[in-house]
């Protein structure tokens, strides 16, 4: 097997929750990076050339090499993908927003590159989830994020049921997301099926100026309904015992 100190580095590279001024969340170390890595994989090409240029306004677009992983993306695909870290380059892996391999496809070249023996450098930079449950003043020795609730109604609120009950049971805090335009919807669904002391965080634009974090009960939130429509969110369940 060749010496891993002969292949790339597979940069794990944090993006912003939103359109806003990266320096405002993100470590001089993304820019320094960038500065250096020409390969990258992102799930999309448009917004990846964007954040780039915002980051690092010097760098040579034409210069970029870049491969799309996203849904459509076939397995067979990602070993091609990697060929530049094989061959000593580096590689810069890139979520459509937030923290690669966090909630993302990215992952599947994460568990590719350990595969290989290729070095894995995650950078700092924000998690919508762990800002979260930061803010949340819920669990955060013990959480589970759950990714997207079924579509089909009888069966979300079974699913949310079954995470309240394991909340309770657990005493670990729940989190999913919802498709931004369903947001209102869902969090109808919320109010509807979960019990009324049952607490519910709602984590929405987290790092943007129009940020909105709050925790109350079910009860309470009844009386003080949001507008989350379009609007990028977290939520978080947890019942007390």
């Amino acid at each position: 097997m060749k010496a891993a100190t002969s292949y790339g580095k597979l940069y794990l590279i944090p993006t912003t929750l939103g359109e806003m001024n990266p320096e405002d969340v993100l470590p001089q170390t993304i820019k320094r990076s960038i500065d250096f890595i020409d390969h990258y994989i992102v799930e999309n090409e448009k917004t990846a050339r964007r954040f780039i240029k915002s980051v690092y306004p010097e760098k040579k677009q034409p210069e970029l090499k870049i491969s799309v992983l996203n849904k459509h993306t076939e397995t067979s695909e990602h070993y091609a993908f990697i060929q530049p870290l094989l061959e000593g380059q580096h590689i810069g892996l890139m979520s459509e927003a937030g923290c690669p391999g966090v909630a993302d496809p990215g992952a599947a070249i994460v568990k590719l590159a350990h595969e290989k023996g290729i070095q894995v450098v995650p950078l700092v930079g924000p998690s919508s989830i762990l800002l979260a449950i930061m803010a949340s003043g819920m669990n955060g020795q013990s959480f589970a994020f759950n990714g997207y609730l079924p579509i089909d109604k009888s069966d979300k609120k079974q699913a949310l049921k079954n995470f309240e009950k394991l909340s309770s049971d657990k005493n670990q805090s729940q989190l999913f997301i919802e498709t931004p335009y369903r947001n209102n919807k869902l969090f109808e669904d919320l109010l509807q099926t979960l019990q009324p002391g049952t607490h519910l965080c709602i984590a929405c634009d987290i790092t943007l100026p129009t940020e909105f974090i709050k925790t109350r009960t079910v009860n309470e939130w009844k009386k003080n309904k949001a507008d989350l429509h379009n609007r990028p969110c977290i939520f978080i369940i947890h019942k007390m015992n």
